[in-house]
């Protein structure tokens, strides 16, 4: 479904950066970008994002163009996403884009989809929050999270589908899938994507920064 009215705001540095990106994949004309909130982390949502041909986009989700972008909204994040600005981080740390919504989550809203009880060895919550919140919501558009193993305070997972080779994995790595296994489960302190994302369809990597 297209609209003319506008869910988000693009700053024209990360409209650059976007297009940059999908400039640099296959068939780049076709791709539109897909943006989602995935869950949440204590007040904030948390994201996902990536470029997906323009006429496999959910006959749902609201499309938007933003010059020569077409961003995609699927209706359950639309509310939530209204009046979001997508824009280029000013932090140091972490560069990059950023999301600043003036939406905040429900506290029903975290957790979504996931059981109430969390209970078991750490590597067992971890699974359970990647199969019942983070891969029913990456899934809408292609998107899988396997966990690879859990070492100390730290879980390693590997981004399967439309993530693999996708240049947008480390938003959707940092801003869903991090966020949301650090919120649910306190005891891992860092997720690492050890995907290969060369291998992916459209080769993309990016040298984890943790």
């Amino acid at each position: 479904m297209t609209t003319d009215s506008r869910i988000i705001t693009i700053t024209d540095q990360a409209l650059e950066k976007l297009l940059t990106i999908r400039a640099g994949e296959p068939d780049a004309g076709d791709l539109a970008l897909v943006l989602a909130i995935t869950g949440a982390k204590g007040t904030e949502f948390t994201y996902a994002m990536h470029m997906t041909p323009l006429d496999q986009v959910d006959t749902d989700d609201i499309v938007e163009h933003h010059g020569d972008l077409p961003v995609a909204v699927p209706q359950a994040s639309v509310s939530n996403l209204t009046g979001a600005t997508l824009a280029m981080s000013k932090s140091l740390v972490n560069p990059g884009l950023s999301i600043d919504n003036p939406n905040s989550p429900s506290p029903e809203i975290l957790g979504t989809g996931t059981s109430a009880d969390l209970s078991g060895p750490i590597p067992e919550r971890v699974e359970q929050v990647i199969r019942e919140q983070i891969n029913p919501a990456i899934a809408a558009h292609g998107g899988t999270t396997e966990l690879v193993a859990v070492e100390e305070n730290t879980a390693y997972v590997r981004l399967g589908g439309a993530c693999q080779g996708c240049g947008l994995a480390g938003v959707t790595l940092s801003q869903g899938i991090e966020a949301t296994i650090l919120s649910m489960v306190p005891e891992i302190l860092q997720v690492i994507d050890v995907t290969d994302h060369n291998a992916g369809d459209n080769p993309y990597y990016e040298q984890s920064k943790k």
